[in-house]
């Protein structure tokens, strides 16, 4: 269990608290005031903790300072150059947000090489945080129904058949077809296990950012900015090395896809953890093993990263040590991997039988984990600035499109009888 920290009402206190206002927030301890000391001066933890939860500009960010507006712009920059904030043009102007810390600015700290900061303590810190502590990783991947990741299924392994179940979305080289923008960065995962000595050979400089995240990321040199023909080459690339692709669980505008490891990446290793409470979205699929067919060769086990293949006796009486491959289907994510590893063509992919229902965007994914975290009011009613009608509108037309659970546990934890009508007449219809 995690250390809970002593300190209070400090600027790093403040700013823990800020943290947690998102729907994937930090569990408090004295290794997250370590990381954030690290991250950040007192005097930016104080700022930053003052910052409104919605997209705001550099004169907003100055009236909550109570400092001149280009003394808050050259504030806001430093910040979105080192990862901390991200910065884009909206309605002609520049607009900030403060991304959460995964998938957000504690990745974006060791997505390139830098020596403004030691990144080696803070690896060491990430590790301890995240891979010994596990509470952190184990909340951000395991409360809730709706995780903030999904897989894609591996497109080389699809066949005929299976392709024609397949929507644009599941397909993470249609991702990068469709960006608006496209950043690569060194892999957060393996570049933390760097420092422990724990990582393994996979590429580095293959973690990718889409749309708006890469376009504030490769424009402050986190992310290095290419082209739609290198985002595919450097996907064959990722599968060349049997990594799985692990993405934003949104179908519009994904925002990250990473090329993950089972030895190194969080997810990955949050999946074989936790896999019995679906940290990790599954793609539509799920492997079939033809058992007669099997010659137990074991490479499909090999290349499964949350271990959902195992080897175990065929029950063969004339060859009592003739193995079979066995899923576990409750913990498979449908990546697709096993098959390519798979010479005698005993696996085949089939549907599942319940369709994985994936959040439409960022706003429908965010207001749904928001709700089954009990943390809808950080989103609604946040001190520190009015809520614009723009965002209150994007926030209810996705609440009033849930299901009838989840409407009565938006409108309890709202406690606002205009939305308690809104969802009333909506039903009547």
């Amino acid at each position: 269990m995690a250390h809970h920290q002593t300190i209070k009402n400090n600027s790093y206190q403040k700013l823990a608290e800020r943290i947690n206002t998102f729907p994937q927030g930090a569990v408090a301890s004295d290794l997250l005031f370590k990381i954030l000391k690290i991250l950040f001066s007192e005097r930016e933890a104080g700022l930053v903790s003052s910052l409104p939860i919605k997209p705001f500009n550099a004169k907003r960010a100055a009236g909550i300072w109570k400092i001149k507006e280009s003394e808050a712009i050259k504030v806001l920059n430093d910040l979105a150059d080192r990862g901390i904030l991200l910065d884009s043009e909206y309605e002609n102007e520049i607009v900030y947000s403060m991304p959460p810390p995964m998938a957000g600015f504690f990745e974006f700290s060791l997505m390139r090489y830098r020596n403004d900061i030691d990144q080696k303590a803070l690896s060491e810190l990430y590790y301890q945080y995240m891979n010994v502590e596990e509470d952190f990783i184990k909340d951000l991947f395991t409360t809730g129904k709706t995780q903030l990741g999904r897989a894609f299924i591996n497109e080389e392994v699809l066949s005929g058949e299976n392709v024609l179940h397949v929507l644009d979305y599941e397909r993470a080289s249609e991702v990068i077809r469709t960006a608006s923008s496209i950043g690569i960065g060194v892999c957060y995962c393996r570049h933390k296990m760097e420092h422990m000595g724990k990582n393994c050979n996979a590429p580095m400089n293959i973690c990718m950012t889409f749309n708006g995240s890469a376009d504030s990321l490769t424009r402050h040199g986190i992310a290095r900015k290419v082209d739609v023909t290198e985002g595919i080459d450097l996907l064959q690339k990722a599968r060349d090395f049997n990594l799985v692709q692990f993405g934003e669980n949104v179908q519009e505008n994904v925002n990250f896809i990473c090329n993950c490891c089972g030895c190194c990446c969080e997810a990955m290793i949050a999946a074989r953890k936790f896999g019995f409470l679906n940290p990790v979205h599954t793609t539509n699929f799920l492997p079939s093993v033809n058992e007669e067919n099997c010659n137990g060769c074991g490479k499909c086990i090999s290349l499964c990263p949350v271990e959902a293949m195992t080897l175990v006796s065929s029950n063969d009486p004339a060859k009592p040590q003739k193995k079979k491959a066995k899923l576990n289907r409750e913990i498979c994510l449908g990546c697709g991997l096993c098959l390519k590893g798979c010479e005698k063509k005993s696996i085949r992919l089939d549907s599942r039988e319940e369709q994985v229902i994936t959040p439409v965007n960022s706003v429908h994914r965010v207001v749904v984990m928001a709700i089954e975290r009990g943390k809808l009011q950080n989103l609604i009613f946040d001190n520190r600035v009015l809520f614009s009608h723009r965002a209150m509108a994007a926030v209810l037309g996705v609440i009033l499109k849930l299901p009838p659970l989840k409407q009565a546990i938006a409108s309890q934890q709202f406690k606002s009888k205009y939305l308690v009508g809104l969802i009333r007449r909506q039903n009547i219809k």
